[in-house]
């Protein structure tokens, strides 16, 4: 498949677009140039279509542990199975990570337990959040597809690139 050039080696097109889509997922809107908006799309389109597929896709498994009274017990855990899997190592491949921010009235403590509870960001908001949303609105619809949308700004001013705001319907 041919790709717009957007100007830039293919190193740096690729990182462009890698950042931008991120920022799309994680932020829900970006600000960009028309050609790019549409790269980024089309990316973003189709991450997002690997995470509806497979957002559900989870196995109940029993584990025995020993806790601190050398009692066995048994914990029932939800982890991924190996299609949901295979697809967030395949997204995680793409998407960079943004580093977690500590709120203002979170205390460092509390602040690390949830920074070591969700690793990668990013991909955790795509799977539980955007992923089930899509999919919902595809099973109403009866169409798939057509999760952005580009709004067209006006010319930049100094260059008059077409300007255009790219979001997540």
């Amino acid at each position: 498949m041919a790709h717009r050039k957007l100007g830039r080696p293919s190193d740096q097109r690729q990182a462009m677009l890698r950042n931008q889509v991120t920022n799309l997922i994680w932020y829900g809107k970006i600000e960009t140039t028309l050609a790019r908006g549409k790269e980024v799309q089309s990316v973003a389109e189709h991450l997002i279509t690997i995470a509806m597929r497979q957002c559900d896709n989870t196995i109940e498994v029993t584990k025995k542990t020993k806790n601190d009274k050398q009692q066995i017990v048994e914990l029932t855990v939800t982890n991924d199975a190996p299609e949901r899997l295979a697809a967030r190592r395949r997204v995680m491949s793409y998407l960079y990570d943004i580093p977690a921010i500590q709120n203002k009235d979170e205390e460092r403590d509390d602040f690390k337990a949830r920074k070591k509870q969700v690793k990668h960001q990013v991909v955790e908001k795509l799977f539980r959040e955007i992923a089930p949303k899509y999919k919902k609105r595809a099973e109403e619809k009866g169409q798939g597809g057509g999760y952005t949308r580009i709004v067209r700004k006006g010319p930049r001013r100094g260059d008059a690139a077409e300007m255009v705001i790219l979001e997540l319907v």
